[in-house]
């Protein structure tokens, strides 16, 4: 179910991006648009992976630099037959962690150091099964598409904006009225952020089961997602510099917000995780 959720959303967001650059473009906008999905949409595929790295200034640990990460990830690794990935550390003592690469054979995951010294052994454990559960779903490539589709509406919104502020009126080749391009511009943006938050929010739950499953301990992932809210509560990641683009990226969204933003946010109420977990738990014992 979550799989057909996640197709139906993500072409949902494909749409909205083709609708917007006939709005604004006609013909001639639809197919600057498609090329846009079509050039950025490589670019995440090939090198997002590298980006979102070198955005958290994550550095390759070797076995010795990080004995407990590697071993927990060598272990999940060969339970999930997959590749065992490249293993990184971020020297950031906000507790989180996050998967990337296009798929199982182009790796890696990252965590910080905050997050290695507050998890026992079995937390940790629960959190990167949790995360090895999203490269084996391709979430880190659905992610990355998702996220630059909704960059590619934004990106489009405003240059329609710009062009009606400094251009006036243009009514190109079935380009619409005015007033149709400017809601579009208005509306595209917030609709694709809500539509990629669903895709994210599905995801999550994904993986809490499929991480579960793959350490043997539902209530490990539970025990640990509890601590980790706690502690980003107490000292959010946007402090040290996370970026909102990535936020899907971690186990637990290292922004903060409540009421409305919880629309916009791009993890489920860790509440709600935990009670999914300890409800696995429950019908295994």
């Amino acid at each position: 179910m979550n799989g057909l959720k996640t197709a139906i959303l993500l072409a949902g967001l494909t749409a909205l991006l083709l609708v917007l650059g006939q709005t604004i473009g006609g013909h001639t906008g639809l197919l600057i648009a498609l090329g846009f999905a079509v050039v950025m949409n490589f670019g995440a595929y090939w090198f997002s992976d590298k980006i979102v790295l070198k955005m958290y200034h994550a550095h390759e640990a070797t076995p010795e630099q990080a004995p407990e990460l590697h071993r927990v990830v060598k272990e999940l690794a060969k339970r999930a037959n997959m590749p065992m990935p490249k293993v990184y550390v971020i020297e950031d003592d906000t507790p989180n962690a996050f998967a990337t690469g296009r798929n199982p054979q182009n790796a890696a995951v990252a965590a910080t150091t905050g997050i290695l010294r507050i998890l026992n052994g079995e937390e940790l454990t629960g959190v990167m099964a949790h995360e090895l559960t999203h490269v084996t779903n391709r979430d880190t490539l659905i992610g990355a598409i998702s996220a630059t589709i909704a960059g590619a509406i934004a990106a489009l919104a405003n240059i329609a904006q710009f062009a009606m502020i400094f251009g006036g009126r243009q009514n190109g080749e079935g380009g619409g009225n005015i007033f149709a391009t400017l809601l579009m511009a208005i509306l595209a943006p917030i609709a694709a952020a809500l539509i990629q938050m669903a895709i994210s929010r599905s995801r999550e739950y994904a993986a809490d089961a499929g991480g579960a499953k793959l350490c043997g301990h539902p209530l490990w992932l539970a025990s640990a997602l509890l601590k980790l809210e706690q502690a980003n509560k107490r000292m959010p990641m946007p402090a040290a510099g996370a970026h909102p683009t990535t936020a899907h990226l971690f186990t637990v969204n290292p922004l903060r917000g409540g009421g409305f933003a919880t629309l916009f946010s791009t993890h489920p109420r860790t509440e709600d995780r935990v009670k999914r977990l300890r409800e696995m738990a429950a019908g295994r014992s």
